[in-house]
């Protein structure tokens, strides 16, 4: 009788733990549920949390708590993905972390990698040195290239013997945290190389200009001597015409491209009559390459300039031009406009 009403304790503690450990479990389970979609007690500062390569939850736990989430122990951010099957699924990046997100919808977005997306921008007008040095210091991107010359750069772009100046179109380029600067590049080129197309294939056919790449040049040159859309077909105008007479373009932009590190920022006359192969007031027609990162408007104004007379043109104040159809208008303009007199 003892043996039996000792058995029938151990039988009842043991469903009384059963039914401890089921009450137990229900509170955590129910805690765990409203803590999951409760927003994150945060100021309103944004936070960013990088996951690194290796970071499991923990690990992410961990830098969560660095940035001020303080809310869920372990266990209940662990039950919480195990729940929703992403605790093994989270991927490598930065993720914007704000008030209002909950630890669910927070979980989700590591598990989908929305990881924050950074902007890159080349400048229209931009050389390749500028955009070489911009890209070279921003800290988010990889950077394999730093050793590589422009030419061992472009052959890692698949681009071997091509210059690279203008071929690199000006837009805001989409990255993530981590991206290869090579990637970037690839990008711009391909994208310069369907904006060159476009304006060659459409452009007038009565131009004095026989590929693709002079087309880009003179694209470049207009980019560099405005910054005036409603101007860029006019100053394509005055080149072309320059270009059908036999006309040195005498452009200073190409003066001062192929002075290189020289270039102190103003150009004297002495710069003007030194040789370089870019010195359009000693050598005729087009530059040998490009100057600049010619946009796309810039690119459409060379291939569609403007109609007119007009040979000559002078800064007037404000990124205006003044245009001239004679020598004695464009020196009178110059008086004006540079002289003062």
């Amino acid at each position: 009788m003892a043996i039996h009403l000792k058995h029938g304790r151990r039988k009842l503690l043991f469903a009384l733990l059963l039914v401890a450990a089921a009450v137990a479990a229900t509170v955590f389970w129910q805690r765990t549920v409203a803590f999951a979609d409760r927003p994150l007690l945060l100021d309103q500062a944004p936070r960013v949390l990088l996951v690194d390569r290796g970071d499991g939850l923990n690990a992410v736990v961990r830098k969560l708590r660095a940035l001020g989430v303080s809310q869920g122990s372990g266990l209940a951010w662990k039950a919480l993905a195990t729940e929703m099957g992403v605790a093994s699924k989270l991927q490598v990046g930065e993720y914007a972390i704000g008030a209002g997100m909950t630890p669910r919808e927070l979980l989700r977005r590591l598990a989908r990698g929305e990881v924050i997306q950074r902007k890159f921008t080349i400048v229209e007008g931009w050389s390749f040195r500028d955009l070489r040095r911009v890209l070279a210091a921003d800290p988010l991107v990889v950077h394999p290239a730093t050793t590589l010359d422009d030419a061992a750069l472009m052959s890692a772009l698949g681009r071997r013997g091509q210059h690279p100046e203008g071929r690199f179109l000006p837009e805001t380029y989409i990255y993530t945290r981590g991206t290869d600067e090579l990637a970037i590049l690839d990008r711009a080129a391909k994208a310069m190389d369907v904006a060159l197309a476009k304006a060659w294939d459409g452009r007038d056919k009565d131009l004095p200009l026989e590929s693709p790449t002079q087309l880009l040049t003179l694209a470049s040159i207009v980019e560099k001597e405005t910054g005036r859309a409603t101007e860029r077909p006019q100053i394509a105008g005055v080149f072309i015409r320059r270009l059908k007479l036999g006309m040195l373009l005498q452009t200073d932009p190409t003066v001062i491209y192929g002075m290189g590190l020289a270039y102190a920022g103003n150009i004297q006359r002495k710069d003007l009559e030194t040789d370089t192969p870019y010195n359009t007031y000693t050598r005729p027609g087009l530059p040998p390459t490009p100057i600049a990162m010619p946009g796309r408007d810039a690119l459409q104004a060379a291939a569609h300039p403007s109609a007119g007379d007009a040979l000559y043109f002078v800064a007037r104040g404000g990124g205006a031009h003044q245009f001239s159809a004679t020598l004695d208008e464009h020196n009178a303009a110059v008086r004006r406009y540079q002289l003062h007199h």
